[in-house]
């Protein structure tokens, strides 16, 4: 099949099809007339590419995937460097996961020492001669 076919059954661009051929991840192949010619593999490589993109993996993190299926494997994550990847992408995840677990703590403290502030003032609010709230959007009451 020509660009223009493969770009539409993978629900891409030509550019990108271009893209990718310069970096190694398509086939540099022509036909007689000089157009570049590709075939189902090209789709389920391309396939492979679009679903491990959608799951955040960079672009180079696609080439063992990408390597394996045109070794001839049905699936593009049945050989060991293709595994590797995945783990990485795992630590990568579970790296992240604690960070932002970390931030939403800190959050949720600020949360609680606001709250605790704000109670703390209306409180003093109630007392006599004590101050009066003021809400941070400009008005006086709560």
């Amino acid at each position: 099949m020509r660009i223009g076919e493969l770009a539409a059954r993978a629900d891409t661009t030509t550019r990108t099809l271009r893209y990718y051929e310069s970096r190694g991840l398509l086939p540099a192949r022509r036909d007689e007339l000089g157009h570049r010619a590709y075939d189902e593999h090209d789709l389920r490589a391309l396939q492979q590419i679009r679903t491990l993109r959608d799951f955040g993996f960079e672009l180079e993190e696609t080439r063992p995937f990408v390597e394996c299926l045109r070794a001839g494997h049905p699936e593009g994550d049945s050989c060991p460097a293709s595994l590797a990847v995945y783990r990485r992408k795992l630590d990568e995840l579970d790296a992240l996961i604690g960070e932002l677990a970390a931030v939403r703590d800190k959050v949720a403290g600020q949360l609680t020492r606001a709250e605790r502030a704000r109670d703390e003032l209306a409180a003093e609010a109630l007392v006599p001669g004590g101050p009066e709230p003021v809400c941070e959007l400009g008005g006086r009451d709560l």
